[in-house]
């Protein structure tokens, strides 16, 4: 088993008046999980995937470690959740917890050629989620904070999150996909562009059963890729986002953080995604603290009224 890095708008839907600006995070309920320059769906087809188009995931973020002299080096993805956010795992941190050595490049396509849409943020902090087992890759989830906020535009845009419903709605007719620059085989170069892949959400009883994963797959797990193989996230995807598309909505919604795998693009062995439905609460209340201006109180006032409405959404959806 190995981690998938090599180891050398917020969807905040809250009752309009209920709570004063100032204590909800910047960030718009509609401006989310949209592709300005993406008409049309990408083709099935990271492994065992392809190129993807400039522009195609605006949320796509790279997660870079200082090396000697002014150089970075990608290890992982994220996904930009608002203007100042990004959700990653929680094992990425573990190369170097110190955010003074990471920095974020958004609106990417190719990692050695920065477009002028290109953008670069240091890191202000790093939220791993107190419960991450490194072990066993449980709760591996983690929150990159910006130095500065980012500027929306064609290229660069956050990811919705997901209600707590969502998933009644995906199954294997669910157009999902996983983006990143990591390797293209599973003993392959990392890739400079960012490649795309279409993805099969396979049931957790498949996963793991014992010619798979062997009931290491948890209810906060999710496995997706290809029974067959030839499809999955490999070494350097680590933290990029598993995202599914919703016709009612039209939107791409944050269902999972690429967490683990054996191998890539084995047959029975797809690869493992963090469920992010479970971590929404924790999320939203790491970036309401991160607000100077939040207080405790306000805090838990924001979360209680985000989940009651979601609740209601869930029910009327």
């Amino acid at each position: 088993m190995r981690p998938r890095f090599p180891v050398a708008s917020l969807l905040l839907p809250l009752l309009a008046g209920a709570v004063p600006d100032a204590l909800a995070p910047r960030v718009s309920t509609e401006e989310c999980g949209e592709r300005p320059l993406e008409d049309t769906l990408s083709g099935p087809r990271i492994v065992g995937g392809h190129d993807a188009q400039v522009g195609a995931w605006p949320w796509l973020v790279s997660l870079q470690i200082h090396q000697v002299g002014v150089k970075f080096k990608h290890v992982c993805g994220g996904a930009l959740v608002n203007e100042n956010s990004v959700l990653s795992a929680a094992h990425c941190a573990t190369l170097r917890k110190d955010p003074y050595f990471w920095r974020a490049v958004i609106g990417a396509h190719n990692l050695r050629k920065h477009d002028k849409h290109t953008t670069e943020r240091n890191i202000r902090n790093i939220t791993v989620h107190p419960e991450f087992k490194k072990e066993t890759f449980e709760n591996d989830i983690a929150l990159f904070k910006l130095d500065s906020s980012v500027r929306y535009n064609d290229y660069i845009q956050p990811i919705c999150l997901p209600s707590a419903y969502l998933y009644l709605y995906i199954d294997n007719e669910t157009d999902c996909f996983i983006s990143g620059w990591g390797r293209v085989a599973e003993k392959g170069k990392t890739s400079a562009v960012l490649k795309e892949a279409k993805v099969e959400i396979i049931p957790s009883d498949v996963c793991n059963a014992f010619n798979s994963y062997g009931g290491l797959i948890d209810s906060n797990m999710i496995c997706a890729g290809s029974e067959s193989g030839g499809i999955d996230s490999c070494q350097g995807d680590s933290g990029g986002p598993l995202m599914c598309y919703r016709p009612s909505t039209s939107k791409y919604y944050l269902i999972g953080i690429t967490s683990f795998g054996i191998g890539c693009g084995r047959p029975k062995f797809p690869g493992i995604y963090v469920r992010l439905s479970p971590y929404k609460r924790w999320v939203i209340s790491e970036i309401l603290l991160s607000n100077k201006a939040v207080n405790p109180m306000s805090t838990a006032l924001v979360i209680f009224l985000t989940e009651m409405y979601s609740a209601c959404i869930g029910f009327l959806k």
